[in-house]
């Protein structure tokens, strides 16, 4: 039985056929995330982890420009104290951790610009497929100055190693589909977004017909077995970023498109 598609501002969720799909929904923005989007997007993934008819989850994009380009850089305005800086923080361990958690295979399909938080959400995924397209990095050393989570950091070196996480940060380049296949930041690369939406159902269902209590468990292991910093163990790299002039440059900058000038504090 098919569940009502529901819409909630600029995220869509449907289930059809045990498969569900999360549309990131603002083409217009490049699918940047707004604290809501981050917020439904955990509850759906608690829905999920409830309702034993659901077999497999789909991310998505809306358009050919972008999975999800990050968080909407105008959610740091009201960013005033090392509480904010720590409750962002907080917030996004929380919800990329509820979806790392979702019990059933979840399917990032990318399109475009995959980068910043948008790339957080890719890490936390079992299988990402992407398209010719697709470029995905963390390019915040040239952008806004800040940092990633500990946990962030975690999912990126078990899935790259740390050489390869420091060469991507700190260059702060995009990573191409072919690199990034070959460097494991995606599993498998296809033409076109009409074939990527299609692989990715094709997936889900693959996987939708397997035993759920082994892919329960075997998602459960990996994870177990990978080492996850703590929020406390970085509190103080988080605020050294947030708190500092360079991030307030680096956002005002990318707010006027413009160059930012570093300082180093």
């Amino acid at each position: 039985m098919n569940a009502p598609t529901t819409t909630n501002e600029d995220l869509l969720y449907s289930v059809q056929d045990g498969i569900a799909r999360i549309t990131f929904n603002r083409p217009q923005a490049r699918n940047a995330m707004t604290f809501a989007m981050y917020d439904r997007m955990a509850e759906i993934c608690q829905e999920i982890n409830a309702d034993r008819s659901i077999k497999a989850l789909i991310l998505t994009g809306a358009g050919d420009k972008a999975f999800a380009s990050g968080t909407d850089i105008s959610q740091f305005r009201a960013f005033k104290t090392a509480q904010d800086a720590l409750d962002y923080e907080a917030r996004i361990d929380r919800v990329l951790g509820t979806l790392e958690q979702c019990r059933v295979p979840v399917i990032a399909a990318i399109a475009g610009a995959c980068t910043g938080g948008g790339a957080g959400i890719a890490a936390c995924c079992d299988l990402r497929i992407g398209t010719e397209t697709t470029r995905i990095g963390f390019p915040i050393a040239r952008t806004l100055g800040n940092c990633l989570s500990m946990s962030n950091i975690s999912r990126v070196v078990s899935l790259v190693g740390p050489a390869r996480t420091k060469d991507l940060i700190f260059k702060a380049r995009l990573v191409e589909a072919r690199e990034a296949l070959s460097l494991g930041l995606l599993n498998e690369v296809v033409p076109d977004v009409e074939t990527l939406q299609r692989r990715a159902d094709e997936t889900a269902k693959l996987v939708a017909s397997h035993a759920p209590l082994t892919l329960e468990a075997t998602k459960e292991a990996v994870r177990r077995i990978r080492r996850t910093l703590s929020r406390e163990e970085g509190e103080d790299l988080i605020l050294k970023a947030y708190m500092s002039e360079d991030f307030r440059e680096g956002m005002d900058a990318f707010l006027n498109k413009r160059t930012p000038n570093w300082k180093g504090k």
